[in-house]
């Protein structure tokens, strides 16, 4: 068997971290310990130990385990699986069913657990690297508690590869294996979390290592970096990791935070993400949270989008670098995305209102007899260059205001401009409706 299942702790004293889960009183650890058992969602990234603790619960409840994986079984395996629980249940035993990967089985296969939950031919016991929320269905999560297990620390990993280094049973001291302080401190640190990762970089460190005359082999420098070459952090393109990392992104850009806002970048990247993706999210930025307050950023938004289309990655990764530095750094304004927002709405409400007759195109002689265009004024022929009492809605929506501009960077000159222009706009066009009424 691989190191990592080797060395799968057969206690709840041999799990390392999650001691908010499982310390010495926590809640689910006195469960555990007194057999009291109930069907639970673990949810966390892998390599935190999930699977082991669904086999602590059976071995702590006297109860049989099985596994299956939602990944490779489908609903007759399942029935299969679930009609041997029953049938154990009906005999006074206990079945851990523990499903792997359970956000991939679809509704109607969820929905096959209801009714053993239930009954309690089963203790269901998912495990999940998705949200429970959104991956699994309500009437699941009514029968479950779901518990949230953390990757676990560098610290935490070191503890379980000194006793994976020291264990001639099931670990790899009977290879005679020495390395540095230091270096294993690396590999707990490249496992990025994952505990099973871990174990298997030292496993496989371990087999490279070339004794020496009296027999002991040395993990070195050269060695390790053959084993953690062209490693990858967490990430999941299509999963919750994907989308709290975007989120991070986008909100260090709004606050302002170059140095945040580039991390995040970097990690997405180094994560596997489609630069084309981050492109385009980050033109998003420049028109929703910079706006006109920096009509640049939008043109440099799509400039670094075009240079990295043509030169590609890595090199053009530094082109979508230096706009989010850019885009972080400018002046903010969502002026232009709230206006876009209650025009939106507005036209949503009202339905289809008419265009006013000034306002409409006039190119046949029927047109004009109906009044197309009648009225109109061309703001250019006018002394100020811009027709203050012509009104540019619908009648049955009046003068609406949508655009707010805000006093920063280029938008505070538009502010200016706007404010005086509506000022001028509502006198001349209130004294033009009092004209009409006398």
């Amino acid at each position: 068997m691989p190191l990592a299942e080797r060395m799968r702790p057969r206690s709840l004293d041999e799990i390392v971290g999650q001691e908010r889960l499982v310390a010495p009183g926590r809640a689910l650890r006195r469960a555990v310990e007194s057999g009291h058992v109930h069907s639970m969602i673990l949810w966390g990234p892998p390599g935190c130990g999930k699977t082991t603790l669904a086999r602590l619960l059976a071995r702590y409840a006297d109860a049989e385990f099985r596994a299956i994986s939602a990944v490779l079984s489908g609903l007759p395996e399942v029935r299969t699986v679930l009609a041997e629980a029953s049938a154990r249940f009906a005999s006074g035993g206990r079945t851990v069913l523990f499903v792997d990967e359970v956000h991939r089985f679809n509704k109607t296969q969820q929905d096959a657990f209801l009714p053993h939950i239930e009954r309690g031919d089963i203790v269901f016991v998912g495990a999940t690297t998705e949200n429970p929320s959104f991956e699994l269905n309500s009437a699941l999560l009514s029968r479950c508690r779901v518990h949230v297990l953390d990757a676990l620390s560098p610290e935490d990993i070191l503890i379980a590869l000194e006793r994976a280094l020291h264990d001639r049973e099931k670990g790899v001291g009977h290879l005679d294996v020495s390395i540095a302080p230091e270096l294993l401190r690396l590999i707990a640190a490249a496992a990025d979390g994952d505990v099973r990762r871990a174990l298997t970089f030292l496993e496989i460190a371990a087999e490279l290592a070339e004794p020496d005359a009296g027999g002991t082999a040395t993990i070195n420098e050269a060695t390790l970096a053959q084993v953690l070459a062209d490693r990858t952090r967490r990430f999941d393109k299509g999963g919750e990791q994907f989308y709290d990392q975007i989120s991070a992104l986008h909100k260090c850009v709004r606050s302002s935070n170059p140095d945040a806002a580039l991390y995040w970048l970097l990690r997405m990247l180094d994560g596997g993400c489609d630069p084309a993706y981050l492109a385009r999210r980050l033109t998003r930025m420049a028109v929703e949270d910079i706006g006109l307050a920096d009509p640049r950023a939008l043109e440099m938004a799509i400039a670094a989008w075009d240079a990295f289309d043509r030169i590609g990655s890595p090199e053009g990764e530094l082109a979508l670098a230096q706009v989010t530095l850019y885009l972080a750094c400018t002046a903010k304004s969502n002026a232009g995305y709230a206006a876009f927002n209650a025009a939106r709405a507005d036209v949503r409400a009202e339905g289809s209102a008419s265009v006013p007759l000034h306002l409409r195109n006039a190119p046949t002689k029927l047109m004009k007899s109906l009044g197309y265009g009648k009225g109109y004024q061309y703001d250019p022929d006018l002394p100020d260059g811009v027709a203050l009492d012509q009104t540019g809605f619908p009648d049955e929506l009046g003068e609406r205001v949508y655009y707010q501009p805000l006093a920063r960077g280029i938008e505070a000159k538009l502010k200016e401009k706007l404010d005086t222009l509506r000022t001028q706009r509502a006198v001349a066009q209130r004294r033009k409706h009092e004209d009409r009424k006398t």
